[in-house]
């Protein structure tokens, strides 16, 4: 007479030569099995517990620099939307102030960014360029002269 376990193998489906039944090759175990939200839950207590440790690799702007170019090369970088974008820099700016490693401009700087700004805004375009002169085309948040002077007032209220 067979056994409980060899009736229970019967009707069921067949097992493949590592025992399992119906798999046809995968697994349900293990960090690739799980689902994406899972994984980075653990990585996160990885990175996490790295940089208690002090073992975490720290990217200088260098390395940074080249896997951000290594990753928009091979396609596989994220391409943020203008709210991600705008969130993320939102939270650096709080952590590099609240770290006292916040960059703090001169006024020949935020003169020289303001003017950057607005170059890079009009199609290359700086001062003096032409402008169309349809309202739809106007200039959000002022032109790179207003926020040169801008720059330069509010290091003046320092």
């Amino acid at each position: 007479m067979a056994s409980g376990r060899d009736s229970d193998r019967q009707g069921s489906e067949k097992e493949d030569k590592s025992g399992r039944a119906g798999e046809q090759g995968t697994s349900k175990r293990g960090f690739a099995s799980m689902d994406e939200d899972k994984q980075r839950e653990i990585a996160s207590k990885g990175g996490k517990a790295a940089h208690e440790k002090g073992t975490a690799h720290e990217f200088d702007s260098e390395e940074a620099r080249e896997a951000g170019k290594a990753a928009h090369e091979k396609g596989t970088a994220h391409e943020f939307s203008s709210d991600e974008a705008r969130e993320a820099g939102r939270k650096g700016g709080h952590a590099a102030h609240e770290k006292g490693t916040a960059h703090e401009f001169s006024s020949e700087e935020a003169r020289e960014a303001g003017r950057k700004g607005g170059e890079s805004s009009h199609g290359g375009q700086g001062r003096g360029g032409s402008h169309r002169s349809d309202s739809s085309s106007s200039t959000r948040g002022g032109t790179s002269e207003q926020h040169a002077k801008a720059g330069s007032q509010s290091h003046k209220n320092k």
